[in-house]
């Protein structure tokens, strides 16, 4: 009964992995699934759908690299995701942002720092973990924030939630970059995040 009960098996697993059906799937989506913005790039359709990618920046700069080429054996000391929103002819201040309204520092999600090793930021230590940073943006400084409320969506601002709060000075740069950019920028000391 046993071999028998084993032929059975290797006939089925022999026919399913033999099935030489060539026809493409096709997926019949209807009007309501379809998307709303329609591609137009036959090289990658999916490519208009998010127009502010996502991206990481990491401490020590290209960490993922240097662990694939066993350059380090570490665990980075930082990383930031988040998503790039850019200006498309918009000026920041007048048709984006209001000062002393928070913004999450990108788009889309909330922008996270994870911390693999205590870190100090102006005199504050902070624990390893993971945190939203967004920030309230003024005339000549900004308040960046720390906040527990991870694995969200946009802003919603909970005070209740802030690990804590730093106010710095702002440096003006002679030319404006159209996408927003987050990196790591080595000192003596550590990093500043630029």
């Amino acid at each position: 009964m046993k071999t028998f009960i084993s032929f059975i098996c290797l006939v089925t697993i022999s026919i399913a992995c033999n099935n030489q059906n060539k026809e493409p799937i096709t997926l019949d989506l209807n009007e309501n699934d379809s998307l709303s913005i329609k591609p137009n790039n036959v090289i990658n359709p999916f490519d208009p759908i998010d127009i502010s990618p996502m991206d990481m920046s990491y401490f020590p700069e290209d960490y993922p690299q240097k662990k694939m080429s066993k350059e380090t054996t570490d665990l980075p000391k930082a990383r930031i995701i988040y998503s790039r929103p850019h200006l498309a002819g918009r000026r920041l201040f007048v048709n984006l942002l209001k000062y002393g309204e928070p913004w999450r520092l990108g788009a889309n999600e909330a922008t996270e720092i994870d911390f693999y090793k205590s870190v100090t930021i102006l005199s504050k230590k902070f624990n390893p973990g993971r945190y939203v940073l967004y920030c309230i943006p003024e005339k000549d400084n900004w308040t960046i924030v720390f906040n527990s409320n991870i694995d969200s969506w946009g802003l919603h601002p909970d005070a209740s939630k802030d690990i804590d709060r730093f106010t710095i000075p702002i440096t003006m740069k002679e030319k404006s970059q159209e996408y927003l950019t987050i990196y790591f920028d080595p000192t003596k000391t550590g990093a500043d995040l630029v």
